[in-house]
């Protein structure tokens, strides 16, 4: 690939395909450089180090799973929202595992605080559970029990670790189903007298 043009939306960009292709853990600045036909050195006047790029790469693939979400969860509510949420989660994560993988990284939030891709997330997924009637604290809950549990079956599945003759998508429209039980008889935090 030629040296013209290089810029950090375009390393960006391939260092995202290469996870996908490679696995995260493959991401380096070197095979990056590689990747462009250029030196590492070369690189640092787009990218400040690694961690800045694995920072870029789970913006990147933040924004693109949650356009997926929020394009699958539009004009839904309570159960089918829900769904829709889990299904285009657990495809994205399928299909992009890579780009899924930096998604999970922790992030410095005073480098991230004001990304329009975090925003968003919180907007559609906050604006999901609403419909539940949950409010502070209860929503954080809620949300954490959510990524947990699809970020857990995707993980497994991902390596192959159900072992068991049941379908992987019947244990996965169960689980969400199961989801959606807990959410409507969610045990709320009790405000203090007076609140």
């Amino acid at each position: 690939m030629p040296r013209a043009g290089l810029t950090p939306d375009r390393l960006v960009a391939a260092a995202a395909d290469l996870a996908d292709e490679a696995g995260l853990e493959h991401v380096t600045l070197s095979a990056l450089a590689r990747r462009f036909g250029v030196k590492d050195a070369s690189l640092y006047s787009h990218v400040r180090s690694l961690r800045d790029l694995r920072t870029r790469m789970a913006l990147l693939a933040g924004g693109e799973m949650i356009d997926r979400i929020a394009a699958a969860v539009a004009g839904r509510t309570g159960r089918d929202a829900l769904a829709a949420f889990a299904g285009a989660y657990r495809a994205y994560a399928l299909e992009h595992p890579g780009r899924y993988a930096a998604t999970q990284l922790p992030l410095d939030e005073a480098l991230v605080g004001d990304s329009p891709a975090l925003r968003r997330t919180a907007e559609v997924t906050y604006g999901m559970l609403r419909a539940y009637g949950l409010e502070e604290p209860d929503l954080t809950d809620a949300v954490r029990l959510l990524r947990s549990a699809f970020h857990g079956y995707c993980a497994l599945e991902s390596t192959g670790a159900f072992g068991a003759p049941r379908d992987v998508q019947a244990s996965w429209d169960k689980s969400v189903d199961a989801l959606h039980v807990l959410l409507l008889n969610w045990p709320r935090e009790e405000k203090p007298p007076g609140a």
